[in-house]
């Protein structure tokens, strides 16, 4: 199964805030930045987490970005179900239907493996996604010096 840039870069954006959140907040600017990712993208991910309720945005002098307390509990599990949203891994029907999907046996085979790969990221919070060594890794690109992660 494969995720798209979208949900990727959730992902780490979400993982950057919980390890800046004892520091001051970054703006999206430098967490496109840091993750590497255009602040275009950045952007439009940080709108869908706001909306989710997973990360505060204050604008003005001492604004920036902030992890919720859902945004540090959520599962990882979960985040990646909402944010792929419904479907199949494969293509089933659309423009050139496949004839299989009537009786296909691949096709609920494929459901139940994206089900067991969304499970085995269900007991992963985002707290527990940045515990050492990733949480010092993330807090090094940034430049600045670590803080008790």
């Amino acid at each position: 199964m494969r995720l798209t840039r979208f949900t990727d870069v959730a992902l780490r954006v979400l993982m950057r805030l919980a390890v800046v959140e004892h520091e001051d907040p970054p703006t999206t600017r430098e967490v496109a930045a840091a993750m590497h990712v255009p602040y275009s993208h950045a952007a439009k991910v940080v709108a869908r987490l706001q909306h989710l309720g997973l990360v505060e945005a204050r604008r003005g002098r001492g604004g920036g970005l902030a992890l919720t307390a859902a945004g540090r509990s959520a599962s990882a599990g979960g985040l990646v179900r909402e944010l792929e949203g419904p479907g199949d891994v494969v293509e089933c029907e659309g423009a050139a239907p496949c004839p299989l999907r009537s009786d296909c046996r691949l096709r609920n085979a494929l459901r139940a493996a994206a089900e067991a790969f969304y499970a085995s990221l269900d007991p992963l919070t985002v707290t527990e996604l940045v515990s050492s060594p990733t949480g010092p890794l993330l807090i090094s690109l940034s430049g600045r010096p670590p803080a008790d992660v």
